[in-house]
């Protein structure tokens, strides 16, 4: 029997990044989330509070168990040699720990590194970018 993990596959084009992300994340599965981070990345979902390693993973997978549901749309791309800047416009909606639905949206900064094996994976992800 294959995972979600083992049927998905990371990309070397890096205008499909959000696309990838979208799917990834309405999977609720915060493992294949993660396989679309660098180790060191950094996810300032909170400007303030910019958060990478586990305390990055453990954000996400609290969030994720929440159910959300996200759509996104690339708005700009910029890549030069192995970074690449994406400007996306993104909504997630989500029902609260107190029962009440949400929705969150806004336009996202992401940065992206090329990785030795040719894939793009987020080196910051920026949701609040604009």
């Amino acid at each position: 029997m294959t995972s979600l993990i083992d049927d998905f596959a990371l990309t070397d084009d890096a205008t499909k990044q959000t696309e990838l992300y979208v799917r990834a994340f309405n999977s609720g599965d915060p493992d294949l989330v993660n396989l679309l981070y660098t180790e060191t990345a950094v996810s300032a979902w909170e400007a303030d509070k910019p958060l990478t390693g586990q305390a990055r993973k453990d954000a996400l997978a609290e969030f994720l168990s929440l159910g959300p549901k996200m759509t996104a749309t690339l708005r700009h791309s910029y890549v030069a040699g192995d970074a690449a800047l994406l400007v996306v416009d993104w909504r997630i909606d989500v029902t609260g720990a107190d029962g009440v639905a949400e929705v969150h949206e806004g336009v996202g900064n992401d940065v992206l590194r090329l990785g030795a094996d040719g894939k793009w994976r987020f080196a910051i992800d920026y949701p609040n970018g604009s």
